[in-house]
């Protein structure tokens, strides 16, 4: 499955120790959110690149999210 390779890679899913409740539900939402802002992102940049920058830079943070670039 594709969509799942991709949350694997970006996001290490895979090795993710939240298993209780609706926890699983809620970050899997959030990821598969990222991911799509991440790839609405004009740059030529991989998503994982692009969520690293996001990470780092509140400019960059505000273009995934709102979805203004300059």
């Amino acid at each position: 499955n594709k969509a799942h390779w991709v949350l694997d890679v970006v996001f290490k899913e895979d090795d993710s120790t939240i298993y209780l409740g609706d926890g699983v539900e809620n970050m899997a939402i959030i990821r598969r959110l990222g991911l799509n802002l991440a790839r609405l992102h004009p740059t030529k940049n991989s998503i994982k690149s692009k969520l690293k920058s996001a990470g780092w830079s509140d400019e960059m943070r505000s273009e995934l999210i709102f979805g203004v670039c300059d």
